[in-house]
């Protein structure tokens, strides 16, 4: 049985976010409240730690700091084939598993009903040694590269990424989160993640832990 750590993981967290002793006030929110879509553009942090103690995974923060998002992955092996993203109090919203067909490697990302909600796999095409990586996002079982809808692009700029609809609109990206105080990094293990207004977060998030799979940081 895995043990809650009631100690190390909250020392950090008030480094995060030093106007609060625990993530989350329980009687504050409800999961049912709440709501995926932005209706502005908004922040999160991701903290690449799980609270589970002797876990890997990571921790998402809203702007105001509460914990809204945590991947818990309890496989001894960075990894894993399956992965678990859940929201606050421990409703799994995607399962991401790994897929290997030959050479070609991608993680997929399934609802609650077992429904495929996206498949992310490396572009494979051949670029000029000065430009970016990416990562293709097919939404569902729509394969149409004609539909703006259907798919998202992954643009990796060193230690900053973003996330493009089909038509080339940045709608999410994640980097380095900055002290407030002092303007340095927090460290590689703490991002902030920027969402464009109408666009659905927890995707965005699952996209993203998806991404972050394929580079083995959970």
């Amino acid at each position: 049985m895995q043990i809650y750590n009631p100690i190390s993981p909250v020392k950090t967290m008030v480094k995060i976010y030093p106007h609060l002793a625990f993530p989350v006030d329980s009687g504050v929110v409800e999961v049912k409240n709440i709501m995926y879509l932005t209706k502005e553009q908004e922040s999160f942090t991701i903290w690449m730690k799980s609270l589970v103690f002797h876990s890997k995974g990571c921790t998402v923060f809203d702007s105001k700091g509460n914990l809204i998002y945590r991947v818990d992955n309890y496989n001894s092996k960075s990894c894993g084939n399956e992965v678990y993203f859940m929201d606050l109090c421990g409703k799994v919203l995607f399962t991401l598993r790994h897929k290997k067909l030959g050479l070609f490697k991608s993680w997929e990302g399934y609802n609650s009903t077992g429904t495929t909600r996206f498949r992310l796999r490396k572009n494979f095409k051949i670029l000029p040694r000065d430009s970016s990586s990416s990562y293709k996002v097919v939404m569902g079982s729509r394969i149409a590269d004609g539909d703006q809808q259907s798919w998202y692009k992954i643009v990796n700029r060193g230690s900053v990424f973003a996330i493009e609809d089909g038509s080339g609109r940045v709608i999410a990206e994640v980097k380095n989160k900055q002290s407030d105080i002092s303007g340095m990094d927090l460290g590689k293990d703490v991002l902030t993640m920027m969402v464009e207004p109408q666009v659905d977060h927890s995707l965005i998030m699952g996209i993203v832990i998806a991404y972050s799979l394929t580079k083995c940081k959970l």
